[in-house]
Formats: structure tokens, C-alpha cells, sequence
């Protein structure tokens, strides 16, 4: 591994472990002296932000250096979680002061993802990119799991506000890290036009490549039916499956499910990357049937461990697409059409689950949602773009 990407890993791996602190940190500082209305408030006060802002950064990505862009990012949320900390320690909660600060937050958020997408295109060869991005995927995924235990174990020992100040030094940790990356000049290239000129070729870009638009529309369906399965699935669980101590099973499979599945994207023989991503993101289809029909709970724990696989394999495979079909000076905006959809989209699943369940039980909104994600992600098959052996057919990676 070189020192490129031993950077690059370190840096992201800070960042993702800071970001799985948050929302563990809120809910609990919140939660202890106000209600799931004023939870509700400050989590999307962060979340507005981020939607709003993402087609702007897609912008900014593509117009200054990625390094740049995600070290300001990185500070500015830096700031946030120092700010809050500092509020935390200072007396009881204050809400208000809380969601203006998680709002900033969900704004650096917006201007980071896509900017972090090019600066794993900028600094990583193309023959090194699959293995990059599975290591990368591999770092956030361990940061997903030990992000809530860590948060829980600060606000025990030391407090909210402290926990907040961890998460602030550890964004430091990841600007100072990425701020120091290396990258090829190109990326510096300027502004080419007016901002609105500039995000109508982005989606005039995003338009040229089918076989984007069908694979995000369809990821946008996985995450809508992720967010049914995480509400119903610990009901279910809890309800059916013998308790509180069934659905960490589960959570627990699915964990170990999406790091072997990240770990095994950069190694296994992949020739036609899209095929792999279509199946892959189907996999989650049978965890949706198993609890639909309230399957024994190692049935349901296997099926989470194959659908979160899935998850753990596609996603190295879609960044290293991307970053290889898409023009690296479109990359930003064509990118953060794909984070809109996937930050909007899951919301979405864990707002109807319930009202649904409400209205006609659970099994019929989990099974829907099973033949949906299948059938949206199996039919991006038809195109022949998605078919294609890049290694064959080169010219197919649309320019």
C-alpha cells in the first residue's frame, strides 16, 4: 500500500468514525432532557441542508481541487462538533442552538461527499481504484459498527459534550490528513461558466449515461426499502422472533455480511462489474421475505448476512464505475445525483413503513418491498451497458 493511500484510508477512516458518532451523540444529549419532537427537529435540521445543498457541491467539486474542498469541509463540521461540544458542557440542552449547529453540519456534509468521490479518482490509479475503494468501504463499515458503542461509552464516562469535542478533533484529524494529499494539476482546473450554466451541463452530462440513471434510481429503491426493513424488522423481531436479543443477532450478521462483502469486491475475478451490482443489489430481496413470513431468526439472520453482503460487494464496484465511466471533470455533479437519491430515499422507507404496517400488518409492506427492489435492480440488466465487458468493449466506459 503506498503512503498515498495509506493517507487517503487514514483520512476517510477519521471522517467515517466521526460521522457514526453523531447521531448517537445527539439522540442521547437530546433525548435526556427533551423529546422525540425536539430529536426529531435537530436530526433534520442536519438532514434539509444536506439534500438542498448537494447539487451545489457537485458544482464545487468540479470546479477546485478535491483536497481543498474536503479539507474546508472537514474544518467547518470540525467547528460544529467543537461548538456543540462547547454547548453540551456548558449547561442543558438547548435545541434551538443545537439544530443551527446541525445544520452547518448537514451543509459541509453536502460539500464533502462528492468531493471525497474525485479525490479518490485523483489520487488512485485506474487499476487501483476497486481495491482502494473495497479498503475504504471496509474502514467506513468498521467506523459504522464502533461509531454508537464509542458515542454510548463517552456519553457514560464523560458526557455529550465531551463526545462532541472527540468528534470535532477527529474532522481535524481527517483535514489535516486530506489536506496534505498530493493531486494531479488538472484538478485545479477552474470555473468553465456561470454556476447555472455549470449544473445544467452536470445534468445534461448525468443524462448521457442510461446506464447511471438506471442503476441510481434503483439503488434510490434499495435504500427506500432498507428503510421499511429497519423499521419492521426489530418489530417483527421483537414481537415474533424472541425478543430484543433476535434482532442484534440479525444487526450482527448484517455487519459481518457487509464487511465480507466490501472485502471480497477487490479480490474476486469481477469482468462485468454492472452485472455484479445489479444482483447484488437484489440480494437484500430475501431478508424483506424472511421477515415477511416471520422465518426462524437464523433464517433471518443468513438472509441479512447475504443482502448486507451484497451491500459490502456493490458498493466498491459502483464507486469504481463511476470514478472510471464518468469524465473526471464531470464526476462531482454526475455523483452527487447519486448521493441526493440515496440520502433521500431512506428517510422516505423509515417515514411509510410504519403508517403502512398501521393500515394492512407487515407482511404485505415487506413483501412489496422485496418484489420492488428486486424488480428495480434486476431490470437495469436490460441494457446493454450494464451487460458490457468493459475489458472487451472499452468504448463502451461513455465519454
Amino acid at each position: 500500500m503506498t503512503p498515498t493511500l495509506l493517507r487517503l484510508l487514514a483520512g476517510r477512516t477519521c471522517a467515517a468514525f466521526a460521522t457514526a458518532l453523531i447521531p448517537t451523540t445527539l439522540t442521547l444529549a437530546v433525548m435526556r432532557t427533551g423529546s422525540a419532537g425536539d430529536l426529531g427537529l435537530v436530526l433534520a435540521a442536519e438532514m434539509l441542508p444536506m439534500l438542498l445543498l448537494l447539487p451545489v457541491a457537485g458544482v464545487v467539486a468540479d470546479r477546485f481541487a478535491a483536497r481543498r474542498v474536503v479539507l474546508a469541509a472537514d474544518l467547518v463540521r470540525a467547528a460544529a462538533q467543537l461548538a456543540t461540544g462547547a454547548l453540551l458542557l456548558s449547561g442543558p440542552v438547548r435545541v434551538p442552538e443545537l439544530a443551527a449547529l446541525a445544520a452547518v453540519t448537514g451543509a459541509a456534509v453536502a460539500f464533502g461527499t462528492p468531493s471525497a468521490r474525485t479525490l479518490v479518482a485523483a489520487v488512485v490509479a485506474g487499476p487501483g481504484r476497486l481495491r482502494a475503494n473495497s479498503r475504504l468501504m471496509v474502514a467506513q463499515g468498521l467506523a459504522a459498527i464502533a461509531g454508537p458503542a464509542a458515542a454510548g461509552a463517552l456519553m457514560l464516562a464523560a458526557g455529550a459534550g465531551w463526545s462532541s469535542l472527540v468528534t470535532g478533533a477527529l474532522f481535524v484529524a481527517s483535514a489535516l490528513t486530506l489536506g496534505g494529499l498530493r493531486t494531479p494539476a488538472r484538478e485545479g482546473g477552474g470555473a468553465r461558466g456561470g454556476f447555472t450554466a455549470e449544473l445544467r451541463a452536470g445534468w445534461a452530462q448525468t443524462r448521457r449515461h442510461p446506464w447511471f440513471l438506471a442503476n441510481v434510481m434503483a439503488h434510490g429503491v434499495w435504500h427506500l426499502t432498507a428503510g421499511v426493513l429497519l423499521t419492521l424488522g426489530p418489530l417483527i423481531a421483537v414481537e415474533s422472533l424472541g425478543g430484543e436479543s433476535s434482532w442484534v443477532l440479525v444487526a450482527q450478521a448484517g455487519t459481518a455480511g457487509l464487511l465480507a462483502g466490501a472485502w471480497a469486491a477487490g479480490r474476486l475475478p469481477v469482468r462485468r462489474p454492472l452485472v455484479w451490482v445489479a444482483v447484488a443489489s437484489a440480494a437484500i430481496a430475501p431478508a424483506l421475505a424472511a421477515f415477511a413470513f416471520r422465518l426462524p431468526v437464523a433464517a433471518c439472520a443468513a438472509a441479512y448476512f447475504v443482502g448486507m453482503g451484497g451491500v459490502g460487494l456493490l458498493s466498491p464496484l459502483w464507486e469504481t464505475e463511476i470514478q472510471r465511466r464518468v469524465p473526471a471533470e464531470a464526476l462531482g455533479r454526475v455523483g452527487s445525483f447519486d448521493s441526493l437519491i440515496s440520502f433521500a430515499a431512506r428517510p422516505l422507507g423509515l417515514a411509510v413503513a410504519a403508517p403502512l404496517a398501521a393500515a394492512t400488518g407487515t407482511t404485505a409492506p415487506l413483501l412489496a418491498a422485496a418484489v420492488l427492489v428486486a424488480a428495480a435492480n434486476l431490470s437495469v440488466l436490460l441494457l446493454p451497458d450494464v451487460r458490457a465487458d468493459p475489458a472487451r468493449k472499452p468504448s463502451l466506459a461513455l465519454r
